[in-house]
């Protein structure tokens, strides 16, 4: 089961950011090098304990990627990027569930953690597959 999340899980991250890089704007490449650059310091930042205590390492990149993702949609005219915040801010709450409950089960608080990941990438190839079609579309008008 874990292999087939491990294959799932890669293959959405490489097809969803492949794509955002290959016909993406600054907002989607962003956003991709962000999502690439975050699974694999994750990676690099899992402690052996595996969610038995709150993986501070986890935690700092979780942070830092919500951060990225908010500065992508302050400067962005497209709605898109709010949902990527916001599904990242949801990502970063299980930290502090796991500070608040030390006795958390560790698959709770793992899968709490990594389940947002994939409505991310599927938004992220969306607004990619979108691009055109806001192109396409008049400039909005100012006051």
């Amino acid at each position: 089961m874990l292999f087939a999340r491990l294959i799932l899980y890669n293959g959405l991250l490489i097809t969803a950011c492949g794509y955002a890089w290959l016909r993406g704007r600054s907002d989607e490449r962003i956003a991709a090098a962000v999502c690439f650059a975050a699974s694999f310091a994750s990676l690099l930042f899992l402690t052996r304990l595996r969610f038995s205590e709150i993986e501070i390492g986890i935690l700092i990149v979780d942070l830092i990627v919500l951060g990225a993702f908010v500065a992508v949609a302050l400067r962005s005219e497209r709605f898109w990027p709010l949902w990527v915040s916001g599904f990242q801010l949801t990502s970063t709450v299980p930290h502090l569930l796991k500070l608040v409950d030390p006795h958390l089960m560790p698959f709770a608080y793992a899968a709490a953690e990594t389940i947002w990941s994939y409505p991310i990438l599927i938004i992220l190839a969306v607004a990619t597959w979108r691009v055109p079609r806001y192109q396409r579309l008049p400039p909005a008008r100012t006051a």
